[in-house]
Parts: structure tokens; sequence; C-alpha cells
């Protein structure tokens, strides 16, 4: 993946973090381990359009998975990619000795 493509990735991710109701719904699911909206909805005190909002938001910067089972949508955060955010990869673009 060339440096560009590399940028606009995380920038997607990093933007979908910089919200504290977002940081707030990942910390929930941590805790909950995997939840549906109207869980999550009583939890955070927001409306579930507002929620599903936020929820789209971490979706598509893949922060989390969805699962449907049935007419209900289960949402738990995607570990790996968290992790990958935190690695060394990310750091190694901010490091001279790695480019």
């Amino acid at each position: 993946m060339n440096l560009q493509k590399k940028l606009e990735t995380y920038e997607a991710k990093f933007k979908a973090l910089a919200d504290q109701k977002r940081l707030y719904i990942l910390h929930l699911l941590v805790q909950q381990n995997s939840s549906c909206v109207c869980d999550l909805s009583e939890l955070i005190d927001m409306p579930q359009s507002k929620l599903s909002y936020h929820l789209k938001i971490l979706l598509d910067a893949g922060l989390i998975t969805k699962e449907t089972k049935g007419t209900w949508s289960y949402y738990q955060v995607n570990t790996e990619e968290i992790n990958h955010l935190l690695s060394p990869e990310l750091c190694c673009l901010f490091r001279p000795s790695c480019s």
C-alpha cells in the first residue's frame, strides 16, 4: 500500500476516534463484549437513531464489527484493528529510520 493510501486509511480511523461519544461507545462495547443498539441506547442514554449514526462511523472505519441475528444487529470491538492502530507499523510512519 502506498503512503498516500495508508495516510487516508489512518485519517478515517482517527476521525472516527476523534469524538467523545464514539470513544464512550467503544468503551461500552469492550465492557459488554457484544451489544445491540437497543442495549447500548439504554446504557448511553442516546436515541437509537443517533447511536446508529455513531456506530456506522465506527463500523466504516473498521473499529467495530457487526453480526446480524434475525432482525437484530450486534456490535463488538474489532480488537485486531484497535491493536493495529497502536502498533509499531503506525509509529514507523513517524520515525526516520523506518521510511
